[in-house]
């Protein structure tokens, strides 16, 4: 195959320029931090600056009812389904510049080195930016994919509300999305997403390219434990029914189960509160999250009961009470086997000295509902330290240029594939 190279310089300044749209200065990081959440004013400014860039090489622009943005560059034969790229441009509160944007761009950036060099290709391309990925703002992550796949009903997603009562509906009719939705749906023949890692995988192993093979399965359950608030001073350890005891004991249990079930098994705990909390009081409640992670349904099963069984145990031995409610799972997600092939082939014709690592993503991402709609594969670059979410992430322009090179070829591949 012909090999076509990206340009390293635009590719940088432009992740760079959107990046200034939420720009904060952090001590430590290199090129500062990103606050952009959901559909706000901050988010349709870098939307909007990214429709501008897409419009200049031609592209036309098509909403649907979610707010989800693809831009299309058009092929010699246009009543075939396209080849579809991209990812998000929301970050978290505290965010990086990479996360998300780093798709969107390498995707915009694919079709403008296409134009450039007028390459031609049988199938169109979209480069898409889905809504609300990061959950941040309205809840749960990834609605724009999900409402795309089937997941989420839109209505409900439409009236999801945010922290201040504010639907995701409201805010896509103030922001001008409404007037501009266009619900034809053209398909999509093959979805690539490439995403800096966010873990500490790559660089470990000083391998600048990854091929995700899929993505781990996951269960979020709320959980509360109940026992009985006491004075600090007069109650004896012994005769204690504090509940904030035993949930650092199934955090201890569960950290143990996770870290030797298997390889692919995550344990996080990332939310704890103690309602109506006093230095001098024994804690009566306590409530915190749990999520589970696991490479295959039957292995997060397995994790799942093994789990429930530590807490059921801990509650007992503690006298308190226990409730569990899930709420949110995402099955494992293996990805298609012909994209896979399609990206195999991209790294060895780019760079035949690298041979790239396969691994599996433990975070979630828009690709694992479009898999359920279309063949699905995703590409990875290396993030320093593993940081991401994070105000301090980073990737080098060589590892972006490397990453996007792939993404080019990858797309050339399936784009005139008949």
């Amino acid at each position: 195959m012909n090999v076509e190279k990206c340009n390293q310089e635009r590719l940088w300044n432009s992740i760079m320029e959107i990046g200034q749209i939420g720009h904060v200065d952090v001590e430590g990081s290199k090129v500062g931090g990103c606050h952009r959440l959901a559909l706000t004013d901050k988010d349709k400014q870098a939307r909007d600056l990214f429709i501008g860039w897409a419009k200049e090489i031609g592209c036309t622009l098509r909403v649907d009812a979610v707010g989800n943005i693809f831009l299309r560059r058009a092929g010699t034969d246009n009543d075939l389904p396209p080849v579809i790229t991209g990812s998000h441009l929301d970050t978290q509160p505290t965010g990086g510049k990479f996360d998300g944007i780093f798709g969107c761009l390498a995707g915009l950036e694919t079709l403008r080195c296409l134009e450039e060099q007028n390459i031609k290709t049988l199938r169109p391309i979209e480069v898409v930016v889905w809504t609300n990925e990061e959950g941040a703002r309205f809840k749960p992550a990834m609605l724009g994919s999900g409402v795309y796949a089937g997941v989420f009903k839109l209505n409900d997603v439409l009236t999801t509300k945010d922290e201040s009562g504010i639907t995701l509906g409201d805010e896509l009719s103030r922001l001008g999305y409404q007037e501009l939705i266009n619900n034809e749906d053209p398909g999509c023949y093959q979805y690539y997403e490439i995403h800096i890692e966010q873990g500490p995988v790559l660089e470990a192993l000083e391998i600048d390219l990854g091929i995700v093979a899929g993505v781990l399965g996951m269960r979020w359950y709320d959980v509360e434990v109940t026992g009985r608030s006491c004075h600090a001073g007069p109650s004896p350890m012994n005769l204690r029914n504090d509940a904030l005891v035993g949930v650092a004991e199934m955090i201890t249990e569960l950290t143990k189960l996770a870290s030797s079930f298997s390889k692919d098994s995550r344990c996080t705990f990332g939310e704890l509160n103690i309602p109506n909390s006093s230095t001098n009081v024994s804690p009566g409640k306590v409530n915190f999250s749990l999520d589970l992670r696991e490479g295959r349904l039957e292995e997060l099963d397995e994790l799942q009961t093994k789990a429930f069984e530590i807490m059921h145990r801990i509650a007992f031995h503690h006298d308190l009470e226990l409730s569990i409610k899930e709420t949110w799972s995402l099955p494992p997600c293996p990805f298609d086997e012909s994209c896979l092939t399609n990206i195999q082939q991209a790294c060895e014709a780019t760079y035949p000295e690298i041979k790239p690592h396969t691994l599996i993503s433990g975070a979630g991402h828009d690709a694992v509902y479009i898999s359920r709609v279309a063949p699905t594969a995703m590409i990875f670059v290396p993030s320093e330290d593993g940081l991401s979410h994070n105000e301090r992430e980073y990737t080098s322009p060589e590892q972006l240029e490397k990453g996007c090179n792939v993404l080019l070829n990858t797309i050339i591949l399936a784009a005139n594939a008949e």
